[in-house]
């Protein structure tokens, strides 16, 4: 059945579907479709690290004037953090009022959509999570879940942050926040960038919310986290707690002192 044709959002929800991808011409496709057939005015970018396997190819003869789908082809294999990065400044440089970042694998499930869209009319940024009511993993081993798990708590601990899902790439962000936090200067990946992702939205005081969604593990090929980078993050959890209480520490430094002795900012 073909996909029904776009329809125009409504002031101020112009939103944008990023998914990074790297050899998913199995699975792209189908989430594509997904997407496409759900009953929300929605635009597709995807943003692919130069896939052995032709995926971006692919996705290239999906697109149509009715239901276009953006392509931007990366010359070589960046990360998962570069990706989003990319997605937030192809939104930002054209319009978008709101940007979702999903998997391409399918372990992110286009249902799930809808519900975290409309919690984004309420909320600053939402995050897809798999550890709140409603919400699950499926076709995990078990010591994937207990790493999982592990790390969310390992993150909210050291960092203070009541998310129960710190490390889920399916979430959404106003454009308001992108605007607001320094995104661009993150230089971490995979789950390291999640984090750094919210511990600083939530930093500036915005609102964040968790809504329920299922997660798959993939049905087609290898997961691009390696063991690696998994304790790459654990390290970058503590160097963002270490910076955290620095600058605690220089902002507690500066209100006990005298306003006659306080440095000025301004420039003479």
């Amino acid at each position: 059945m073909p996909s029904p044709p776009a329809t125009a959002p409504p002031p101020g929800r112009r939103t944008l579907v990023v998914i990074p991808t790297y050899n998913e011409v199995e699975t792209a496709p189908v989430v594509v479709g997904e997407l496409q057939h759900l009953d929300e005015p929605i635009e597709i970018l995807i943003v692919d690290d130069a896939s052995p396997d032709g995926t971006a190819d692919t996705i290239e003869r999906l697109s149509t004037s009715a239901r276009p789908v953006h392509l931007l082809r990366r010359s070589s294999k960046q990360g998962i953090g570069s990706a989003h990065l990319a997605g937030f400044r192809f939104g930002l440089d054209n319009g978008f009022d709101r940007v979702i970042t999903m998997d391409g694998d399918r372990s992110h499930g286009a249902s799930d959509l809808p519900p975290l869209l409309e919690a984004l009319d309420t909320h600053d940024m939402v995050i897809g999570s798999r550890y709140i009511p409603g919400g699950g993993v499926e076709n995990w081993p078990l010591h994937r879940r207990l790493l999982s798990r592990f790390a969310n708590w390992y993150t909210r601990t050291l960092l203070g942050l009541p998310y129960h899902d710190c490390t889920s790439g399916y979430r959404g962000y106003r454009r308001s926040v992108l605007e607001g936090v320094d995104v661009f200067s993150i230089r971490a990946s995979g789950y390291s960038f999640l984090e750094q992702m919210v511990w600083r939205v939530d930093d500036a005081g915005f609102r964040i919310c968790e809504t329920p969604i299922h997660f798959v593990d993939r049905l087609a090929g290898k997961s691009k986290i390696e063991s690696r980078e998994i304790f790459r993050a654990a390290w970058d959890v503590v160097a963002t707690r270490r910076d955290l209480r620095r600058s605690r520490r220089t902002q507690q430094t500066k209100q006990s002192q005298p306003p006659s002795e306080r440095p000025s900012d301004r420039a003479d």
